[in-house]
């Protein structure tokens, strides 16, 4: 497939340049920004636009017309995010090009940041609760080592979620939802530009009794930023957010209770009253300097989070994690071509008191561990663009990782467990892009990736676990744009995965934990799209096809590997009313049946979703919506958990999705 993209590139190249005489220059548009520290939409998309490779920006526009309390209202048409609610509200499954595949709670794999600072803890895991979709101006993808200029070279990529500046949202802004089971949402926002700087705050509330049993949950945000500019070529914007967070945990079914009693939950987590409640407080800065033709982008953050977390055991867990970075970016010209370089260092650390006790009720009961938790990383990076041609610009990049993973174990009753471990690797890109015209491109690019393994696989089970770096290399092709009426965003990638970190059983049926598989295939298409079919008529869609397998495994041989559907589609056809009225149907497709468990023996069933929207979205004023989910009530898994076999039986493993639901919100801009 990359031959016919350069071939056609070549091709199209030589058309071009007998054709059209003016191509053969390459213009350079530059200007200030409002904000160094917070540049906006508008440049992020531009920075998206010379990426080779699987790279988008969703604005907060696209979901805020409707319900916005979970990542999958975020992403729903995000090409290649998969991200699904486990409860109905903020616990999310989040997963790109098949990251963290087992991890079906917490994450793994995806490079978590918020305005460039990380949020994803050292270890590599991290908390969705943490992130406010209605305080965001826009969130930046990266898929794959797309992601290396952000320091980050998991399989999946980075997720980049950006606060509004007091050049956002100016005004004080109130927002109210509410709807079935239970849910409200109250936010208010509010962000002015002064003399020398600007600011931005949100505050929020968000409470749901849940579709389920045992699936309430209450928390509040706050969110604010400022910004000073005491010269003219420095800014420093400061960061401060508090969550509060409690969750009932109502957990997973088997498929006859799903299709029984849907609302129950599980009777092990009702007994143990299971939840996840924390406090979280985080502090961060970010500074930009602007040099004559560079910036210089200097950050620093420390978070810390206290968790009670009552599961199969009581897990209280107190953390705090650190990082610095220093960035810098320079556009020049090397050999009388355009040239981007972007160098940075990101250390950060991480530690954890990890207290654990038999759960007695959801209360303490006697000690069954106590340790300290280490994570360092030491990261490097830099990645360079130079423009061959005028169509052409070639990318290469690399970034060396030195990480630490220690574990101090202070409970011996069971014998000393403690863990040193080191991982170092040097993961290198180059890729390739052909602008075709002033708004689409054709790119390919061949990466690695490198990923240790967090705290929750080393030391996530009964014992502690010694375990390898998972590794990849993925090649990737594929092209966006825009034309009249047509928008688009297409990749195909495959990744040769070595030492994927997955929970296995031996070729004698033994269960062996999470372990390294030798060797995985990941390959996907990742596909968006966008339609004007009238002046009133727009149709918007994201599909995912991913096929994810073993490589000749001893005991899975080729099977797939389990947990996410082959196919996944989310449309939505929009009718636009009046200039700022709309009228939405939507939809959610899984048309094929998927595994849960890696011997492929028990799967979760197809299914499709309707849903429709009605609202005024004015750039000013009153805006208001009335949403509908699930209007034919269908009973189905929004996604499941991952075991090694299920024998062919019925496991608790289907995490159901809500039923018919309604909601209402309203806002107003100044």
């Amino acid at each position: 497939m990359a031959a016919v993209f350069v071939s056609a590139g070549l091709v199209s190249q030589a058309v071009a340049d007998q054709a059209s005489p003016k191509w053969l220059e390459q213009i350079t548009v530059t200007a200030n920004s409002v904000a160094p520290s917070a540049p906006g939409e508008g440049a992020a998309r531009a920075e998206a636009a010379r990426v080779p490779g699987g790279a988008s920006v969703v604005g907060v526009s696209e979901y805020a017309d409707g319900r916005a309390s979970t990542l999958a209202d975020v992403f729903a048409f995000t090409p290649g995010v998969f991200a699904q609610p486990r409860f109905g509200a903020e616990e999310a499954r989040l997963s790109i090009r098949g990251s963290g595949l087992q991890r079906t709670f917490h994450m793994r794999g995806v490079y978590l940041l918020q305005d460039g600072i990380p949020i994803t803890l050292a270890d590599g895991s991290g908390d969705f609760q943490a992130v406010e979709p209605l305080a965001l101006a826009y969130t930046e993808v990266r898929r794959g080592a797309n992601a290396l200029e952000y320091g980050a070279t998991t399989l999946g990529g980075s997720v980049n979620f950006v606060s509004p500046s007091g050049h956002d949202g100016q005004g004080l802004q109130p927002r109210l939802e509410a709807g079935s089971f239970g849910y409200w949402r109250a936010q208010l926002s509010a962000g002015d530009v002064l003399p020398g700087g600007d600011y931005f705050a949100s505050v929020s509330a968000y409470a749901q009794e849940g579709f389920r049993d045992w699936s309430a949950q209450r928390n509040g945000r706050l969110f604010a930023n400022a910004a000073l500019r005491p010269r003219d070529f420095i800014e420093s914007r400061f960061f401060i957010s508090a969550v509060h967070s409690d969750s009932q945990l109502p957990g997973s079914l088997t498929k006859a209770q799903l299709a029984d009693a849907r609302e129950q939950a599980n009777a092990a987590n009702l007994a143990g009253r299971q939840k996840r409640d924390f406090d979280l407080y985080r502090l961060a800065n970010r500074t930009v300097i602007e040099l004559s033709d560079a910036t210089l982008e200097l950050s620093a953050g420390y978070t810390y989070k206290d968790l009670w977390h009552p599961i199969f055991q009581v897990l209280q867990q107190r953390s705090g994690d650190s990082f610095v970075g220093v960035r810098y970016v320079s556009d020049h010209t090397l050999a009388g071509r355009q040239n981007r370089v972007v160098l940075g260092l990101s250390p950060s650390w991480n530690h954890v008191q990890d207290d654990r006790f038999v759960n007695l009720g959801g209360a303490k009961g006697a000690r069954t561990a106590q340790s300290l938790q280490r994570s360092q990383n030491w990261t490097v990076y830099g990645e360079n663009q130079f423009g061959l041609t005028a169509h052409w610009t070639l990318v290469t990049g690399a970034q060396w990782t030195d990480a630490e993973r220690r574990y101090i174990d202070r409970f011996l009753a069971n014998g000393d467990q403690s863990i040193d471990a080191a991982y170092t690797q040097f993961s290198p890109k180059i890729g390739l892009l052909w602008q075709g015209g002033p708004a689409w491109s054709v790119f390919a690019n061949v990466s690695d990736s490198f990923e240790p393994p967090s705290f929750g696989e080393l030391s996530g089970g009964p014992n502690v676990t010694p375990l390898r770096a998972q590794t990849a290399r993925t090649l990737e092709v594929g092209t966006r744009g825009k034309m009249p009426r047509v928008e688009w965003d297409i990749a195909a990638y495959t990744a040769r995965v070595r030492d994927e970190l997955l929970g296995l059983n031996a070729p004698d049926g033994t269960p062996l934990g999470t372990v390294n598989a030798p060797r995985t295939v990941h390959r996907g298409v990742e596909l968006g799209a966008q339609i004007q079919i009238t002046r009133s008529l727009a149709w918007r869609s994201a599909y995912l096809w991913s096929d994810f397998r073993f490589d000749d495994n001893a005991t899975y041989r080729d099977n797939r590997l389990p947990g996410l559907p082959e196919h996944f589609y989310r449309g939505e056809l929009t009718w636009t009313v009046s200039g700022d009225g709309f009228v939405t149907l939507t939809t959610e497709w899984s048309p094929k049946k998927y595994a849960i468990d890696m011997a492929n023996t028990w799967f979760a069933d197809a299914y499709a979703l309707l849903g429709l929207k009605i609202g005024r979205t004015p750039d000013q004023g009153l805006s208001w919506f009335i949403e509908a989910r699930n209007l034919t009530d269908k009973t189905y898994a929004a996604t499941t958990g991952v075991i090694p076999d299920a024998h062919g039986a019925d496991a608790a493993q289907f995490l159901p999705g809500d039923g018919r639901a309604f909601y209402v919100g309203i806002g107003w801009r100044p």
